[in-house]
């Protein structure tokens, strides 16, 4: 059974690239090292599974950085609309939703995971759990297959597809950079991203719980501003969480490792400038000039916030709205549109969507997906220094690495046979 094509992890890039490997036709199998196949595709999206966006090629490819131009020998070869088919073929019905996003329409991850397994099934395609690749096994400089709970496993390709080190729970421990290293792979330093940010002061632990939506953030490093994000942001006890932090936290990482001094600016109003605001305080002030400012904020911020901005800005929340000096409105105003907070950390792979950093992408085809450095190994998914922000960007780069992993790797063995 020297033929058979390897693949080395059973989530996102791995199921399709054993799959797709199989309807090429190779004799597949397929090792996990977990009891269970697909584990972080089920919590995936908050358990609801973004499966792709339906963005079009040249906005995908800006969501990955610089290194997003790998992603075009892949991507024009199945992109958003080729994986879309291919659910609803393997009877998966999708839902399309803001910014692009795509779903399952029973909003379940775990429905993904069924439609691969159903049709893997189908295919001359050995899944085996409880499978742990120690090493690859190569001969005299050739590959010639996988160390598997201690017994060579021969195969003609081999296929990594083992995810990077975020959520280490479902499998994801980092194991094919280990792999890659030893066929000569570069690796990336690897660090969180998709993470959740560390802030000094006790601000965030005030308001630890609290979802807003809709505020503006303004990144700083060493006190310039980088970039800019919008949406929904979520207050830990130890610092910000939430989709606008969570999109910044690349830089963020980066910067930090870098020794560099990181601020997070927050604007509750972002849809207004000073003027308007400042109007708008007026406004409201003038017409509830006889009730209080703890009353009165609340149709300006959410509850759990009153007590927060009054202290924050020293005014009394027991001080009328009439009363309310331009002083005391200027603090309010310039508090409402710029809360600082000093960034001190983030948090680690546990907590973190994907993997920053991986194999060296100048030493990978982007072609076939094989190694430059290794022939008949191939790469794909999570492993590749390759990653976006949120929006169902990184499953659809590792679904597509892994359809041209599958493929690649059984032409080349179909053509060794």
């Amino acid at each position: 059974m020297n033929e058979r094509v390897l693949v080395i992890g059973a989530g996102a890039a791995g199921l399709m690239a054993a799959g797709q490997a199989a309807e090429a036709g190779a004799d597949v199998v397929l090792l996990e090292k977990m009891k269970r196949p697909g584990r972080k595709i089920c919590i995936s999206g908050k358990g609801r599974c973004n499966v792709t966006n339906i963005a079009d090629l040249p906005e995908f490819i800006s969501h990955f950085g610089r290194n997003g131009r790998f992603l075009r020998q892949p991507f024009n070869r199945f992109f958003s609309l080729e994986l879309i088919r291919f659910f609803e073929e393997h009877g998966l019905e999708l839902v399309k939703e803001r910014g692009g996003r795509v779903f399952p329409a029973s909003g379940k991850a775990p429905d993904v995971l069924k439609a691969f397994l159903q049709w893997l099934y189908r295919l001359p395609v050995s899944i085996r759990p409880d499978s742990q690749v120690e090493e690859l096994l190569l001969e005299n400089d050739q590959l010639r297959g996988v160390i598997c709970n201690g017994n060579p496993v021969y195969g003609k390709a081999v296929i990594l597809a083992t995810g990077g080190a975020s959520y280490p729970t479902t499998g994801s421990t980092g194991d094919g950079y280990m792999l890659a290293e030893s066929a000569g792979h570069t690796i990336v330093p690897i660090r969180p991203s998709l993470v959740p940010i560390e802030t000094g002061g006790d601000l965030a632990n005030r308001l630890n719980g609290l979802h807003l939506r809709n505020v503006g953030v303004r990144l700083f490093i060493d006190n310039k501003k980088k970039q800019d994000g919008f949406g929904e942001l979520l207050f830990m006890k130890y610092g910000l969480s939430g989709p606008v932090t969570l999109s910044l936290s690349s830089m963020i990482v980066d910067a930090l490792q870098a020794g560099s001094k990181v601020t997070l600016v927050l604007d509750l109003k972002p849809a207004l400038n000073t003027q308007k605001l400042d109007a708008r305080l007026l406004r409201d002030f003038t017409k509830r000039r006889n009730e209080q400012m703890s009353s009165v904020l609340r149709g300006l911020i959410p509850k759990e916030m009153v007590p927060v901005c009054l202290d924050e800005t020293d005014i009394s929340p027991d001080r009328f709205a009439g009363e309310v000096r331009a002083a005391e409105r200027k603090r309010l105003r310039h508090w409402l549109k710029n809360i600082f907070f000093e960034v001190t950390g983030y948090r680690g792979f546990k907590e973190a969507i994907v993997t920053a950093g991986g194999v060296d992408l100048r030493q990978v085809n982007p072609r076939t997906m094989e190694s430059q450095l290794c022939p008949g190994l191939y790469l794909a998914g999570e492993l590749l220094d390759l990653q976006a922000d949120t929006g169902g960007y990184n499953l659809q780069a590792a679904f597509s690495t892994g359809w041209l992993a599958g493929r690649s790797a059984a032409e080349g063995v179909n053509r060794q046979a």
